[in-house]
């Protein structure tokens, strides 16, 4: 369903939001890295999924497949770099306190089409090597702050190249769990929740999402294999245009032999433990990390006050989608 704000008027027309979404995705790329340590690396559009690196999202998306004759193989389009990331860490010998950024772009073919869902995703993933003592809630905390700075450091060099947007962010991040948001608003959906808080506080991270809550729910699906459920979060910030809570990163911890064991039992997914990355994983193999997916198109949507993701990523659309944009004086690319 499309969100149609009234008396809606984006701050910056097409040739000025193409120049600006040219910005945003270099300023803020130069800040991810300086914050975090992070290296750019060449990342895969698809991989062999018996290697079990693509990431299962929910577990009922479906993936792109499609043959290569010239490899005698199946091969799927990612739905994020979760996974692959981590290998790459432990193949190319990063060290601690290190770590390494990449484009990601994807297909969702399930995904549901809103102002803020598109089938088409982009987003830089990044992964950084760490060690016992830094994997822990301090540390995850420490993490999500440097990125609020990176992105309200962003805002703030747009705002000076572009004077008449007036985009404003909270760089006080409000951190709630998932259990301690479900006891604080019982009544309402998991969605109805994150909008609550987020009115309420404007930048806010979600920690411990994947397992079950009291009421017998997870506040969200997370898959089992890459972030710890105990250590791991979504960022969220206010977006003002739809009045909503804007989901910018999800992020995390990610699971150790322990978790990782623990976690593909309360999933049902033990079948996984035989694919190539599992055994890696279960055998202490790969590094300690931390890691997430920050949206790109999601971020230029917030930074620009953008009321539909169409406005800034080219994809496809439904013609009822198309009309109701058009009529509202929404332009989709």
């Amino acid at each position: 369903m499309t969100i149609l704000p009234e008396r809606y008027q984006p701050a910056l027309g097409l040739y000025e939001t193409q120049k600006a979404i040219g910005l945003i995705k270099n300023i803020f790329q130069v800040k991810l890295c300086a914050a975090l340590h992070l290296k750019r690396v060449t990342a895969p559009l698809f991989v062999d999924p018996a290697t079990g690196l693509n990431d299962d999202l929910n577990g009922v998306e479906r993936p792109v497949s499609f043959d290569i004759p010239a490899v005698g193989k199946e091969a799927q389009v990612v739905h994020s770099l979760a996974k692959w990331k981590r290998l790459a860490l432990h193949d190319y010998n990063f060290f601690v306190g290190n770590g390494l950024v990449t484009d990601m772009n994807a297909i969702r073919r399930d995904e549901e089409l809103d102002n803020l869902h598109s089938i088409y995703v982009d987003q830089w993933d990044w992964e950084k090597v760490i060690d016992e003592s830094t994997r822990n809630e301090a540390y995850l905390k420490e993490t999500v702050g440097r990125i609020v700075s990176a992105i309200c450091g962003t805002l703030d060099e747009l705002k000076w190249q572009f004077s008449n947007l007036d985009t404003e962010l909270c760089r006080d991040v409000f951190f709630i769990t998932a259990q301690e948001l479900e006891d604080k608003f019982p009544q309402l959906s998991p969605k109805e929740r994150e909008t609550a808080i987020v009115k309420e506080h404007k930048t806010v991270f979600i920690q411990q999402i994947g397992g079950a809550l009291k009421s017998g729910k997870p506040h969200d699906g997370r898959a089992p294999d890459y972030d710890d459920w105990a250590l791991n979060g979504d960022l969220l910030f206010w977006h003002e245009p739809l009045q909503c809570a804007l989901e910018i990163s999800s992020m995390g911890i990610r699971v150790d032999p322990e978790s990782l064991d623990r976690q593909l039992t309360l999933a049902g997914c033990d079948a996984r433990r035989e694919l190539p990355f599992h055994k890696m994983l279960l055998g202490g193999e790969l590094p300690l990390t931390i890691g997430g997916g920050i949206g790109q198109s999601r971020l230029c949507m917030l930074l620009l006050g953008k009321a539909h993701i169409g406005e800034v990523q080219a994809s496809l659309w439904d013609e009822e989608t198309r009309r109701v944009c058009r009529d509202a004086g929404i332009v989709l690319l």
